[in-house]
């Protein structure tokens, strides 16, 4: 008898455009750009460089946190910002991407990859955050990981 793996997440949450998560993530014709601010928003002000970014830098940044490691978002957007000569990231599609990232990571996952070669989006989604509740892996499969990682 053949033992059927457990599938993380329990949400059936799919993609648009029947696209799996990986490749929104991967999506060659997706590019960043950088638009200077005409008027102040969120936690940005007027004249500043907004970086949109990308669901693949997105992806690759979380790849690149250590173990153990948290990053808030608000680094995050800080630092995919500078590497990218802007003063900061869009909050709105930094948290889409986010979100996109860490479903692909669950993907992934499910398809039986080790836990060490996805990408770790419990280092910067936290159980409280509003995007653990929308992905498919709930809450709780974030907590298990911060707590494995000793992370607060």
């Amino acid at each position: 008898m053949v033992k059927k793996k457990k599938q993380v997440g329990t949400k059936p949450f799919k993609p648009a455009k029947g696209k799996s998560w990986g490749d929104k993530v991967n999506d060659p014709t997706k590019t960043h750009k950088v638009e200077k601010l005409d008027k102040d928003w969120v936690d940005m002000i007027k004249g500043d460089r907004m970086l949109i970014a990308t669901p693949k830098m997105v992806d690759d940044y979380l790849r690149q946190i250590p173990v153990g490691r948290e990053v808030s978002m608000l680094t995050m957007r800080r630092d995919l910002a500078l590497a990218n000569k802007a003063d900061n990231s869009c909050p709105l599609t930094t948290g889409i991407f986010l979100r996109i990232a860490a479903e692909a990571a669950l993907e992934e996952l499910n398809a039986g990859k080790p836990l060490k070669s996805v990408a770790p989006f419990w280092r910067v989604v936290t159980p409280k955050m509003p995007v653990a509740k929308k992905l498919s892996c709930g809450p709780e499969f974030i907590e298990k990981h911060r707590k494995r990682e000793k992370l607060s």
